[in-house]
């Protein structure tokens, strides 16, 4: 399949490895944003192949794994509402709230169901008019465009009774993020192409030069990464910290224009939560004021949620880079994909996800870090 297997050779792949072994003179520590390029990872071994001096840690970058426990919670009681419709993609409906996830409300009785586009809720809200349809509308600067176009379209149309529940997050702030934090360990960072693919790179020479880490654009087939890798290992080994984009095929400079006007006509940057990092500056979306009126927060008033997350789950470490999740007691015991206790066991990106489905059980050394230290968001983050 054109653009997916020449991008898996193993050849190619052998020349990469060797060339990073070749490069390669000391300890280096490179964060991967995204938990589609942490599945690649984990599926073909590739940290196992790079050389021992090099370490990829996880990064946050799975969006059903970082949105907030609140949200979650509020969504559950959106969709417990006997008028409500509540339109979701597949992946969000057995993410744990405080108690129940959303499977739980649909066999209660709740009208919930999954959507393969934001534009299919748009139809059922049409076909419905005496309902109150919600779209669930989480994820990166990915998944915001077509929201956006949605909300959009919902006004255009005059449809009143769709309405969205906000919950996008955007990647630099949370580098920004990363990198402040005391416990911060990473040197390089292997970004997320998609996401560049929209919003293009401009947003990440400032942050290369001010904190002096390389970031290299990278794609999410094996290939990609080991060229990602190779490309940081090399500004790494000769003190340089600039951006590269290694996955020119999909990714110009300046994104998709198109998009990102949509992105400034309907929403704008606010504060936003991360589960289990914390509060980050600028590092998310709400509707902007002239699509208030389809913001389903401020349509249904959702008052008094009080959140607790398990004790025993340690995902919030896992999405800051500071355990691997093999690490976390829970993990493959009292946390399952069945019984999960954290997101990141739930989605399909996800890097707790990703070492049960290939089979990393085996409890893992960790490289310059106390497996056994825990950390609360709040100290893990200066910004929480």
């Amino acid at each position: 399949m054109k653009y997916i297997e020449e991008f898996q050779d193993p050849e190619l792949a052998r020349r990469l490895l060797d060339d990073i072994h070749a490069t390669v003179t000391r300890p280096w520590a490179l964060m991967e944003v995204c938990g589609g390029q942490t599945h690649t990872i984990i599926r073909h071994g590739i940290d196992q192949l790079l050389p021992e001096q090099v370490e990829l840690i996880h990064g946050p970058g799975c969006p059903v794994c970082v949105t907030p426990l609140e949200v979650i919670d509020k969504a559950l009681e959106i969709a417990s509402r006997p008028d409500v419709i509540f339109c979701s993609f597949g992946d969000m409906l057995r993410v744990p709230g405080t108690g129940r996830d959303l499977f739980q409300v649909r066999s209660e009785g709740g009208d919930v169901r999954v959507v393969y586009s934001p534009l299919d809720a748009l139809k059922i809200a049409r076909q419905n008019p005496g309902k109150e349809v919600v779209f669930f509308g989480i994820g990166f600067e990915t998944t915001a465009p077509p929201n956006a176009m949605t909300v959009h379209q919902a006004r255009k149309l005059g449809i009143r009774n769709f309405s969205l529940l906000v919950s996008h997050v955007r990647v630099p702030p949370a580098i920004e993020a990363i990198m402040q934090s005391p416990s911060c360990r990473v040197q390089g960072f292997l970004a997320a192409g998609h996401v560049c693919s929209v919003m293009g790179m401009g947003e990440y020479p400032e942050l290369a030069a001010r904190h002096q880490v390389p970031i290299v654009v990278t794609g999410f087939e094996p290939l990609d990464i080991l060229e990602g890798v190779r490309r940081a290992v090399r500004q790494l080994e000769r003190g340089e910290h600039t951006v590269d984009n290694a996955y020119a095929r999909a990714v110009r400079p300046e994104g998709n224009p198109a998009a990102i006007a949509m992105l400034e006509d309907v929403f704008e940057v606010t504060d936003r939560a991360w589960r289990g990092i914390g509060v980050i500056p600028d590092s998310g979306w709400r509707l902007s004021e002239r699509y208030r009126d389809h913001d389903a927060e401020h349509r249904f008033s959702v008052t008094g949620i009080t959140t607790r997350e398990p004790a025993e789950c340690r995902s919030g470490e896992v999405l800051q880079g500071l355990i691997k999740p093999n690490q976390c007691e829970a993990f493959g015991t009292t946390c399952t994909p069945r019984n999960p206790l954290g997101a990141t066991m739930v989605s399909s990106e996800g890097a707790c996800a990703a070492y049960y489905l290939y089979r990393r059980l085996d409890l893992a050394p960790v490289r310059g870090a106390d497996p056994t230290a825990r950390t609360t968001p709040l100290e893990a983050s200066p910004v929480a």
